[in-house]
């Protein structure tokens, strides 16, 4: 069984086709995935999707590119969404010097305030980190409780940085990007975490695997993650599958399969 930690299934793109690409997930082994939000609209939608499919889980929270447009009402309505049975974690949230390197402060504020949400309702985070490694590491060091646990969602940090993270008690999740055959660094960190803290994910509808590198992505790919993974650390993919499952059942506190 494999659990998708990190899907859009609130994006159009998946949305207006929810049935057939649950369906063709289950088919591929997929039992468990995380819905994740990134704005109030889709945080929403994630609740609603979990709400009417017993495998889904949902996680709300404000994308650090949304971060210039929130308001004080943005932030209640997450709020209101976490004390939802199906809403597993906040996120995704985080730091993104990639598009926008001129909003760093409003976006570490927005970073900071749904850790403290997090913290309260006791949730896991799902962070999303682009071009800002030492400034994401500076948050969680200073911000987040040492209790909380979380995941770098599509962790594209380095292989020294992956031992900052762990250290700060986060999961390394990696996605379609490892499978491809440039993609060194992907490599190499996949090589280095250990399996008591990797996670597997598809960031569908983006970034599919290869050899479908370019195409909508799904959950259903989520297997070529793991066997990529099983390859690079010389091991067979049932136990990337099975490690990983218990994983993210555990961080996210998901019930198993009947």
């Amino acid at each position: 069984m494999y659990f998708d930690s990190h899907v859009h299934l609130n994006d159009d793109l998946l949305f207006n086709d929810l049935e057939t690409v649950i369906a063709a997930a289950e088919a591929a082994g997929v039992r468990r995935m995380v819905c994740i939000g990134y704005d109030v609209a889709s945080s929403r939608r994630a609740v609603e999707i979990a709400e009417a499919h017993e495998g889904v889980y949902a996680a709300v929270g404000l994308h650090p590119e949304n971060a210039h447009l929130m308001d004080e009402a943005d932030f209640e309505a997450i709020e209101r969404l976490l004390s939802h049975p199906k809403v597993v974690a906040v996120g995704e949230i985080g730091l993104d010097r990639y598009w926008d390197k001129t909003k760093l402060e409003v976006q570490t504020a927005a970073f900071i305030r749904q850790i403290e949400l997090a913290d309260r309702y006791h949730k896991p985070i799902c962070v999303h980190m682009r071009e800002a490694t030492m400034e994401t590491i500076a948050v969680l060091t200073a911000h987040k409780p040492s209790w909380m646990k979380g995941v770098m969602h599509c962790y594209g940090g380095s292989a020294e940085s992956t031992a900052d993270f762990l250290r700060l008690g986060m999961y390394i999740s990696l996605a379609g990007p490892v499978t491809f055959k440039n993609a060194r660094v992907a490599k190499e960190v996949a090589a280095v975490v250990p399996l008591d803290r990797l996670l597997i994910e598809t960031d569908a509808p983006y970034l599919a695997p290869h050899p479908y590198r370019g195409q909508r992505n799904e959950s259903k790919y989520v297997p070529l993650v793991a066997a990529e993974i099983a390859r690079i650390k010389g091991i067979d993919v049932e136990t990337v599958e099975r490690r990983t499952y218990e994983n993210a059942a555990s961080l996210f506190r998901a019930d198993l399969p009947r």
